[in-house]
């Protein structure tokens, strides 16, 4: 059985706090997309930056807007779907952007031709530096991702689209995880259900860097999504997992015997020798 909206309505979420600088694109992102049917929601935390003026200049783009403080991104997705009224729902950060202008466009088609029951698909999305330039694509087809997924998140949250009914069925986002709440509430549905790739489809570029690829900040990812797993039923570490945790105390010791600096370098060598694109020393 298939889904017979033909032109499904999109929710876009946009969670916002003194993001004043990178607003603005990822607002003109959604305002300049050629599908017709979009809901533009945008949450903030209660920003002081300027940011309320940006929001306020965009207001005839956005369907709902509220400022107030919250108790973190979760919290301030849950506000958003408590008023969205999508058939789809996706999740921005306000330093992302859709990548292209017909990319809601184009996941549409599919997302028309998506059985009921799969109630997750995503593309692709492109990490960029804090300069917003270019460094590789993310996202892989959920055959190749599957088994990994219940080790580590491996579809990019960026590249999701929700369909309305998961929230119905799993309920809303766990406010007591502060970094892995998406991948908490994907796991709840995909550990019985399977997603859709859409193929050859970059959804949002998403700057990557500073304090997010530290050592401490991959470790504190790396146990909140095994505390994750174990909500879900998986009591045991899996091997991917556990050798993500030794790769981590590997570069942590490089961090602290080299420095930051020679570490990136280092790390961007391995990367070359496996044939991949440098990513330590740009971000």
């Amino acid at each position: 059985m298939t889904s017979i909206n033909t032109s499904p309505l999109i929710s876009i979420v946009v969670a916002v706090y003194n993001c004043k600088t990178t607003l603005q694109q990822c607002l003109d992102s959604v305002r300049a997309q050629t599908y017709p049917s979009i809901e533009l929601i945008v949450i903030d935390g209660g920003s002081t930056d300027g940011t309320i003026d940006i929001i306020q200049k965009n207001v005839q783009s956005i369907a709902y807007w509220v400022s107030e403080p919250d108790r973190g991104i979760y919290n301030a997705w849950n506000k958003a779907l408590a008023r969205a009224t999508g058939d789809w729902i996706c999740f921005l950060g306000a330093d992302d952007y859709l990548w292209e202008a017909q990319v809601v466009a184009r996941m549409a088609e599919t997302l028309a031709l998506i059985p009921v029951n799969i109630r997750v698909a995503y593309g692709q999305i492109m990490l960029l530096d804090q300069n917003g330039v270019p460094l590789h694509k993310v996202g892989q087809p959920w055959s190749g991702v599957k088994t990994r997924f219940m080790q580590a998140m491996s579809i990019p949250h960026q590249g999701v689209m929700h369909r309305r009914s998961l929230f119905e069925l799993q309920g809303y986002f766990d406010e007591k995880f502060k970094i892995c709440g998406d991948y908490e509430l994907l796991l709840r549905e995909l550990l019985l259900s399977d997603a859709v790739f859409l193929e050859d489809i970059v959804v949002s570029g998403m700057r990557v860097g500073g304090l997010s690829s530290s050592p401490k900040s991959s470790l504190a990812l790396l146990y909140e999504a095994r505390s994750a797993q174990v909500k879900n039923g998986l009591q045991w570490p899996g091997r991917i997992w556990l050798l993500a945790v030794v790769r981590v105390y590997i570069r942590l010791v490089l961090w602290h015997l080299l420095g930051e600096k020679k570490t990136r370098k280092l790390l961007d060598m391995g990367r070359y020798l496996m044939g991949q694109p440098a990513y330590w020393t740009r971000t």
